[in-house]
């Protein structure tokens, strides 16, 4: 995963036209004799995790044995090429290595085609093979690249009937700004684009201390994904901290859908999370990220193992079959949990994604709330891949606690997901101030947020304290973003919350908003700012909730920031008092 750099963002290649084609390499031997196709295996393959840190280990050789990196361009680069290459070659795939012209290090692309399956009917699974120059690059990227090095091999070992054709990618210079797949994506024709029914992008996903992300989580492109690692109760989020920061940004601005795995890079694991999945609170996911103590120590094998299995089971859910695939879906609830007072209500959207075969009519229905509580859906029913509103009520003397209300879909199969529901006694105001950490002197919990967004660099002053959060300021094309979930009383008389904003702006402009912070409760836009509202200093602002009483909402800053100029969004001393 590449690097932020707050001080100028680093310019990507952009090209009007690109005539070159990739030139295909013959295959130096056939694929294994296969006495007879399989018949489609009622769950993907197990694959071995000791086979992928195997690749590991000769990645991490390879690099020992080149000055100790494999950074794009540099001979250590070349030999992990020429591994993956080999292995690809000796098990029967069409292997292409496309030379990146553009790139800061020119280098080569590999992509290997398994040759089965309609060729306009692709989905395609990439990772990026370089390292940074500081070490061995074996969690970023390695795992990736080993993971599905060994998916594809185990792929053409059993041989199945195709539905679509499986397209493999290793890339080069991801760390200099996501050159190669940028220069791949340049070079297909609109046609070629076409073809590809989804990209899926793999980057660190073996982190010692790490989480379970996905990207574009409630995506119908990501439903296989997470429907594997929510058959393992894990519960996977959203990959927040790699958003725009790898591969997959390449083809997402072209338009083709994506998604992904990804267990963390430098950003510190949360509390909850380290209740949720285990391993230690307030410290990176990889604490070598980017160093040179990157190597086959810095693995976590249980999580690189359920990244593999997770890629085996997408690749057989989207593309092998000996038939109609069975229909399948999945059920979420977003936010997770939510706060009701007696006598008030709260929300919660219920998504639903087709995961296999046809879309199919979805029944709604929830279980395990108490006594005096109703939960209803509007609409009670949808067509898998729609969502509905979930309404959770409390009567007065509805009973207090805290509860796991299961929400149910039923189809031609039953799908479930949890919800915990706080029931507060009522009458009188429970006051104060909500926010937690509200100045962000306190880590990053329980804030969500971009990588270095949480920061106390000197290149822009807090308003109090040390630290504060400076979304965007790259001065190129990128988004960050900035979250809280927050439980809000009811039967109170006032509900503000506030927030002090400095914006410092390149741009010369006095009437293009070219970079722009959203403020979200919710669904529901607060306020825009823009590069127009640049001012030296902070300024107050604040806004009115009450609108939002007994629930449960997000609050959320985003900031976009276009090619050119940067826009500096500086947030500091959050706070939503009640009372």
């Amino acid at each position: 995963m590449r690097r932020r750099t707050p001080t100028a963002g680093l310019a990507l290649a952009l090209f009007a036209a690109v005539t070159a084609t990739l030139t295909t390499t013959a295959a130096s031997a056939a694929p294994a004799p296969v006495s007879a196709a399989p018949a489609l295996a009622a769950a993907a393959p197990d694959i071995s995790v000791t086979n992928v840190q195997a690749h590991l280990t000769q990645l991490n050789t390879i690099a020992t044995n080149n000055g100790g990196t494999r950074r794009a361009g540099s001979a250590g680069y070349t030999a992990s090429v020429g591994y993956v290459k080999a292995k690809l070659q000796a098990a029967g795939y069409t292997v292409t290595e496309q030379y990146c012209s553009a790139c800061t290090y020119p280098s080569n692309n590999l992509i290997a085609e398994w040759p089965q399956g309609p060729a306009d009917q692709v989905v395609m699974f990439g990772a990026h093979l370089d390292s940074v120059s500081a070490g061995p690059g074996i969690n970023d990227n390695g795992s990736g690249s080993a993971t599905l090095l060994e998916n594809a091999l185990v792929l053409a070992q059993q041989n199945p009937s195709m539905t679509k054709r499986v397209r493999f990618a290793w890339w080069t210079d991801e760390e200099q700004g996501l050159n190669g797949s940028e220069f791949y994506v340049n070079s297909l024709s609109a046609t070629q684009r076409g073809y590809i029914k989804g990209y899926y992008n793999f980057d660190m996903v073996g982190s010692t201390n790490g989480g379970y992300f996905i990207n574009r989580l409630t995506s119908t492109t990501a439903a296989p994904l997470k429907a594997y690692w929510d058959s393992l109760n894990l519960q996977p989020e959203e990959n927040v901290e790699g958003q725009g920061r790898s591969d997959d940004y390449s083809f997402q601005q072209a338009g083709i859908p994506t998604s992904g795995y990804a267990a963390g890079a430098s950003a510190r694991k949360t509390s909850a999370q380290a209740t949720k999945w285990g391993g230690t609170a307030n410290v990176a996911y990889d604490s070598c990220y980017h160093r040179s103590c990157d190597t086959t120590s810095n693995i976590s094998a249980t999580v690189l193992n359920r990244s593999a299995d997770g890629v085996a089971y997408a690749i057989w859910q989207l593309a092998v079959g000996g038939g109609t695939p069975t229909n399948d879906f999945s059920v979420a609830v977003s936010p997770t949990s939510g706060s009701v007072a007696r006598g008030g209500s709260t929300t919660a959207t219920v998504s639903t994604a087709t995961t296999s075969g046809s879309a199919q009519t979805v029944s709604l229905s929830a279980t395990g709330a108490p006594s005096g509580v109703t939960v209803s859906f509007s609409p009670s029913s949808v067509t898998s891949g729609g969502s509905a509103t979930m309404t959770v009520s409390a009567s007065a003397t509805a009973t207090t606690g805290t509860f796991t209300i299961t929400v149910t879909g039923a189809g031609s199969v039953t799908r479930s997901a949890a919800y915990t529901l706080t029931v507060t006694g009522a009458g009188g105001c429970t006051g104060g101030q909500l926010i937690g950490n509200s100045s962000f002197e306190s880590g990053s919990a329980p804030w969500t947020a971009s990588s270095g967004v949480i920061t106390n660099s000197s290149s822009q002053a807090a308003r109090t304290g040390s630290y504060k959060a400076w979304l965007d300021g790259y001065g190129s094309t990128h988004t960050d973003t900035l979250s809280q979930s927050v439980s809000i009383p009811s039967g109170c008389s006032s509900y503000t919350l506030s927030f002090w904003l400095h914006i410092d702006s390149a741009e010369t402009t006095t009437s293009v908003a070219y970079d722009r912070l959203t403020v979200q409760v919710g669904s529901t836009t607060l306020a825009t700012y823009s590069n127009l509202d640049k001012a030296s200093g902070y300024a107050q602002r604040s806004f009115n909730l009450a609108a939002y009483a007994g629930q449960t909402v997000t609050l959320k800053w985003t900031g976009v920031e276009d090619a050119s100029l940067q826009t500096s969004f500086v947030i500091d001393d959050v706070t939503l008092q009640v009372g």
